[in-house]
C-alpha cells in the first residue's frame, strides 16, 4: 500500500491510497465465506458454495464491494499512522478507481488536529480577588444558621414580611382551572421569593381564612410560561422567632461551646471558601492569558457539532427539566437569539481550544495520570451526578468513557503546571501561593467549566 498526503489547511488533509490488489485477499476471502453463509445454491451445501460459483450467480461485483467495505477501515487506519495524523471524526471516502486484480485506489479527506506552537507561557501574570473576611461576613453568616434555627408560632392578626403562612392555591387559565393547578397546605416564607411573582402582595395584610386573587407567570407544570389567575387562601399565619445569639445558641447550632468560638469557625469557613474561590479565578485567568498565547486554527465540523451538542444539552435537558422553551429562557435573560447564537459559538470555540492546548501541553511536559488520581476525579463527578462511585464507575466503563475522564484530569494537571510557572498576586499586591493539591483540584474543575459539554472533541477522534 502505498499513501500520500495532501493538507487543504490547518485542519484538514486528504490522504491518497493506492492498494495493491493482492493486499484485498484477505477481505476477499471473508466476502465469499460471508456470501457463503447467507445465501442458497441448489446443489451445494451452505457454506460450500465455490467461488465461480457466487460470480456466476451473484456477480463478482458483489463480492467486491463487501471486499472493499471490509477492507477500507483497515487501509485508512494504516495510512493515517503512516502519516502519524490525529484525525478528528470519521472522514469523507472516495473510491477513485477499481479494477479487479489490479488496485484500489481511493481518498479520505478528515479533519485533524492542528499542529500547535506552545509558547513560553512562564510570563503570564494575573490578578484575582483578595483573601478577605470582613466582621459583616461573619455576622451575615451567623445570622444564616440562626435562620436555619428559627422557629415559628401561630399568630392571630394579619400576615407581614417574614411570617410563614400556610395557604391554598388555585391556578386558573383562560377561566378553567387546571388539573396540575390545585395546591392545598403549602407552607410559605412571606419575602422568600420561593412561590409565583406577586404572591407576596397578594398574602400580605391577610389574616387566617383571608383570600385573595392575583395573576402571575406559571413557572412549572402543564401550563408553564403561561399567565394565570390564581386565587390564594390563607389558612394560618405563623410568626418566625429567632433564638438569641448567645452561648446556648452556639451549643445549638455546632459543636462549640461559646459564641466566640462559633464565630471564629465561620471566620475560618469563610476564608477557605473565599481561597478556593481565589484558586479557581487564578486558573481561570491564566487559561485566558494562555489561550491568547497560542494560535489555534479550530475545525469548521468540529465546532459545528459542539455547537449542536450545547444547543441540543440547553433545550432538551437543562431547559426541559425546569419546563421552559429556548424563546422563555432567552427571554427570562434579556437576550436576543442573535446574542445567544454569539455566545454559544464563542463559548463552543474557547472549549475546543482549551482541550487542544492543554492536550498538547500535556505530550510536552510528559504528564500522566495514575489510579489514584483518577479515582479521585471519579469520585468527585460521580458526587456531581448523584449516583453512587460504584454506579458512576460502571457507567463509565460500559460506556467507554475512561479514556475521556483521563484525558480532563490530564488537561487539569497541564492547566496546574501553567499556573504554577504564572505570577499570580491578589488586589492588595501580595503574591499568591496556591496549594499544589488544591492547584490541581481546582484547575480539573475549571477545564471542565471551559469545555462545558457533555461531548468532547475526544469522542469525534476515530
Amino acid at each position: 500500500m502505498k499513501s500520500a498526503v495532501e493538507t487543504l489547511n490547518p485542519t484538514r488533509v486528504r490522504l491518497t491510497v493506492e492498494v495493491p490488489f493482492e493486499e484485498l485477499k484477505d477481505s476477499l476471502d471473508a466476502a465469499y465465506k460471508k456470501i457463503n453463509q447467507q445465501v442458497t445454491v441448489k446443489g451445494f451445501r451452505k457454506g460450500k458454495i465455490p467461488a465461480r460459483v457466487i460470480d456466476q450467480r451473484f456477480g463478482r461485483g458483489a463480492v467486491l464491494e463487501e471486499a472493499v467495505n471490509d477492507a477500507l477501515p483497515k487501509f485508512y487506519t494504516e495510512a493515517v499512522n503512516e502519516a502519524e495524523l490525529s484525525p478528528l471524526g470519521q472522514p469523507e471516502v472516495d473510491i477513485t478507481e477499481l479494477k479487479d486484480g489490479e488496485t484500489l485506489n481511493f481518498t479520505a479527506e478528515v479533519d485533524i488536529r492542528p499542529a500547535l506552537e506552545i509558547p513560553d507561557y512562564s510570563g503570564i501574570e494575573v490578578e484575582v480577588d483578595a483573601v478577605e473576611v470582613s466582621d459583616d461576613d461573619v455576622e451575615k453568616s451567623v445570622e444564616q444558621l440562626r435562620e436555619r434555627f428559627a422557629s415559628t408560632s401561630p399568630v392571630e392578626r394579619a400576615a407581614e414580611d417574614g411570617d410563614v403562612v400556610t395557604i391554598d392555591l388555585e391556578a386558573k387559565v383562560d377561566g378553567e382551572v387546571l388539573e396540575d393547578g390545585i395546591a392545598n397546605g403549602v407552607s410559605y416564607t412571606i419575602g422568600s421569593g420561593e412561590l409565583l411573582d406577586g404572591i407576596d402582595d397578594a398574602v400580605k395584610g391577610l389574616e387566617a381564612g383571608g383570600e385573595a386573587t392575583f395573576t402571575s407567570e406559571l413557572k412549572g407544570g402543564s401550563a408553564a410560561g403561561r399567565e394565570a389567575e390564581v386565587t390564594v387562601k390563607v389558612t394560618q399565619v405563623a410568626a418566625r422567632e429567632l433564638p438569641a445569639l448567645d452561648d446556648d445558641f452556639a451549643q445549638l447550632a455546632s459543636e462549640f461551646d461559646t459564641l466566640d468560638e462559633l464565630k471564629a469557625d465561620s471566620r475560618k469557613r469563610l476564608a477557605n471558601m473565599k481561597q478556593f474561590d481565589q484558586a479557581t479565578q487564578a486558573q481561570e485567568r491564566v487559561l485566558e492569558k494562555l489561550l491568547e498565547l497560542v494560535e489555534v486554527p479550530v475545525p469548521e465540523k468540529l465546532l459545528e457539532d459542539e455547537i449542536n451538542t450545547r444547543k441540543h444539552n440547553l433545550e432538551h435537558h437543562q431547559l426541559g427539566q425546569m419546563g421552559l422553551t429556548l424563546d422563555k429562557y432567552l427571554e427570562i435573560q434579556g437576550k436576543t437569539a442573535e446574542e445567544f447564537e454569539t455566545e454559544t459559538r464563542d463559548a463552543a470555540v474557547k472549549g475546543i481550544k482549551t482541550q487542544f492546548v492543554l492536550d498538547e501541553l500535556v505530550k510536552k511536559e510528559q504528564l500522566n495520570v495514575n489510579q489514584e488520581e483518577l479515582t479521585e476525579h471519579l469520585m468527585r463527578r460521580a458526587a456531581s451526578s448523584g449516583m453512587s462511585p460504584d454506579q458512576f464507575a460502571q457507567a463509565v466503563v460500559e460506556g467507554g468513557q475512561v479514556p475521556l475522564l483521563v484525558g480532563e484530569v490530564a488537561r487539569g494537571k497541564a492547566l496546574a503546571v501553567v499556573v504554577e510557572a504564572a505570577t499570580v498576586k491578589d488586589t492588595n499586591g501580595e503574591i499568591v501561593d496556591l496549594d499544589d493539591e488544591e492547584e490541581t483540584e481546582t484547575a480539573v474543575e475549571t477545564v471542565e467549566a471551559a469545555e462545558a459539554s457533555e461531548t468532547s472533541e475526544e469522542n469525534a477522534e476515530g
